[in-house]
């Protein structure tokens, strides 16, 4: 532990995880946070999965609190805000790491719904999140956001609405960081490639009816690098991204992904 993160207040948002036979990168993030020192607010809408990463970081001997929220409700953000300036006084990092891909499908099969579904979760959620967030951190006068992307915004794929979430996420940092920077905030988004999560392997090899290690391997063999990254790939990436050793940068959509996007891209 080198306390990076030493007394910041960060709000990890989707800090639970699925099932499966590794970590997630929200728990991994909660869990690298807690190790830099960062006070937590945890939140997420699953409160199994929530209590477990509550559970794991004070075990760890973290100062954390968790709510269990669905972010697309409309009084989400608001309610997030005040449990973290209740708990905590004030925010320092806001971590933006929920994302769905139910129902995806190429633009000519998509249906209306689950492409509503999608948008509403992935971004405009993170969006109304980001919007209250704003303020406090402008008062303040400091503050980072980080919002979990996806490689998906800027290489080819065959999945419509989930594509168009995340390449708007990226806009949307973008402009957070341009509008934000005389306010000392600086914003930026990770876009991870192939990671061996519970979302992303166990759950996807569930769906399409395959063992899972056979999946691992097919996604192992699309990375230059020759294997899948972990969640503590996409964690570390948000803790530097969020300490003072990245002062300087704002605005960069930073892929995280063995060099597939560098590849295909």
């Amino acid at each position: 532990m080198n306390n990076r993160l030493h007394s910041r207040v960060a709000v990890i948002v989707g800090a639970g995880q699925q099932a499966g036979e590794t970590i997630g990168n929200g728990r991994a993030t909660a869990i690298r946070f807690a190790e830099e020192g960062a006070l937590l607010l945890l939140v997420d809408r699953d409160a199994n999965a929530l209590g477990e990463t509550h559970r794991v970081v004070v075990e760890a001997g973290a100062i954390a609190a968790h709510l269990v929220v669905d972010i697309t409700a409309d009084d989400a953000p608001d309610t997030i805000v005040a449990a973290a300036l209740e708990a905590f006084g004030r925010i320092d990092v806001l971590h933006n790491n929920v994302g769905i891909g139910v129902g995806d499908a190429p633009p000519d099969k998509l249906t209306d719904e689950a492409f509503d579904l999608i948008m509403d979760v992935n971004l405009r959620a993170l969006w109304r999140t980001c919007r209250a967030v704003i303020p406090v951190m402008r008062q303040q006068g400091s503050g980072v956001i980080t919002n979990i992307s996806s490689i998906a915004s800027v290489t080819a794929n065959h999945i419509a609405a989930y594509r168009m979430s995340k390449a708007g996420i990226d806009a949307l940092t973008k402009n957070l960081a341009i509008t934000n920077a005389k306010h000392g905030i600086r914003v930026n988004a990770i876009l991870p490639g192939l990671i061996d999560t519970p979302l992303g392997v166990d759950s996807a090899a569930s769906a399409i009816g395959i063992d899972r290690d056979v999946l691992a391997a097919r996604r192992a063999e699309a990375v230059p690098m020759g294997h899948q990254g972990t969640a503590w790939d996409v964690a570390n990436a948000a803790v530097f991204l969020a300490s003072d050793e990245a002062a300087f940068i704002t605005g960069v959509c930073l892929p995280v992904d063995g060099g597939q996007s560098a590849r295909v891209g």
